[in-house]
């Protein structure tokens, strides 16, 4: 991990750790990436905790990758069934 940072990463961060910091997000994007590079959820969520913690640097493939990934919508949890109006 470099001590002297690039602004631009730094910016990410900042911007990033927002984003992330919605309740859910984190794990969301966790699962992403667990799903499309492998590995645990939990590893993903802790590695993306040390990225933020600024004790990891992504490197630039991750970060793009993240970045692609916040630029989608937030998942819903809710599963809409075909005829039943919640309010209905």
């Amino acid at each position: 991990m470099s001590t002297e940072r690039k602004p631009y990463l730094e910016a990410w961060l900042r911007r990033t750790g927002r984003e992330l910091s919605a309740s859910g997000r984190l794990s969301e994007v966790a699962l992403i990436l667990s799903r499309k590079k492998g590995d645990d959820t939990g590893v993903w969520a802790e590695r993306l905790r040390r990225i933020l913690g600024r004790e990891e640097d992504p490197g630039f493939e991750l970060l793009t990758e993240i970045d692609a990934i916040l630029a989608r919508p937030a998942r819903r949890d809710v599963t809409a069934v075909p005829g039943h109006d919640l309010f209905g």
